[in-house]
């Protein structure tokens, strides 16, 4: 029987058994983390530069953008490199790391997407104050929120997380560190307070869940009584890519963590894990661009403009 102030270090579930399927994997992971890394990127820079886009819908992108850069930098180069070199360790130390970051950006995401959809709620319902409702001061006190909010969240868990004492030794059932498989590891009885926690934590999610359908049923509401056809089209361009992001994202994660254990398996587990927290950052910046004209006029705009400066 080891505690935690004995274990130095986690063993971390490997993404395959084979060198070959390794290998694999690890250029699979390379390509997603650099399309995510690209798409990212690509929205910051043309938010931040671009003037003409600092309205309160490309300033929260701005923000989810940081926090799907965040996310895939936090899980997948240490996956990549186990499946490069062979290994499956994480020390303790990188380990709590990992479980506070990953938290921070997974919870900051989920309350600037809230956000994003009271920030569509105002648009198209109450139009007329939406220069009052939605000005600069209070976005940047929307956004810091978030982030605030996120910080505290991931410091709690983490915090009371690593504190409990480890009674079954070091091997997680997942290839990134989480605390569900974190709380499998602890003495019996020891967990109960960070299950509280986490009880507290999936009320806030269903809260924030129970607020963005909320409001969009008030949204298509108000879309479908436009009688301009044009109209219509252009505020279902602006909300769907939010609301595919926003399905995506909690359909993936719900599903990681709620499913039932008669239907889960370790190739199951490992899959929708890829899915809401590589797969998901990944493809967010492809769904917005994909329906926002602005933001393809933006990027359209970057790139010509480098090709002529060459």
């Amino acid at each position: 029987m080891s505690n935690s102030s004995s274990i130095r270090h986690f063993l971390l579930l490997a993404l395959a058994d084979t060198r070959q399927l390794q290998l694999r994997h690890f250029c699979l992971l390379l390509g997603i983390s650099l399309a995510a890394l690209l798409g990212n990127g690509l929205i910051i820079s043309i938010v931040a530069c671009g003037h003409h886009l600092h309205t309160p819908m490309f300033f929260f992108l701005f923000n989810l953008a940081l926090t799907d850069l965040g996310s895939i930098c936090t899980t997948v180069p240490k996956a990549m490199h186990n499946s490069l070199w062979h290994t499956s360790t994480i020390s303790y130390k990188g380990c709590a790391a990992q479980v506070f970051f990953f938290l921070f950006f997974l919870s900051a995401e989920l309350f600037l997407l809230t956000v994003m959809c009271y920030d569509r709620y105002v648009s198209i319902c109450k139009p007329l104050h939406y220069g009052t409702l939605l000005g600069s001061r209070a976005c940047a006190h929307m956004a810091a929120a978030a982030w605030d909010s996120a910080f505290l969240n991931a410091l709690m868990h983490t915090a009371n997380t690593f504190s409990l004492p480890l009674c079954h030794g070091n091997a997680l059932g997942q290839f990134f560190c989480e605390i569900p498989q974190i709380l499998k590891l602890s003495c019996s009885k020891s967990y109960v307070r960070e299950l509280g926690l986490l009880a507290v934590s999936v009320c806030l999610a269903f809260g924030c869940f129970v607020f963005i359908v909320f409001s969009y049923v008030q949204i298509f509401r108000a879309v479908l009584r436009i009688p301009s056809e044009q109209r219509r089209h252009k505020a279902f361009s602006t909300c769907l890519p939010h609301l595919a992001v926003v399905s995506l994202f909690l359909s993936t994660a719900a599903f990681a963590h709620l499913k039932p254990p008669s239907i889960s398996s370790p190739s199951l587990d490992l899959s929708v894990s890829v899915l809401y927290s590589v797969v998901s950052p990944a493809l967010n910046p492809l769904i917005y661009s994909l329906r926002n004209q602005e933001l393809k006029a933006a990027v359209w705009r970057m790139m010509t403009g480098c090709f002529q400066k060459h």
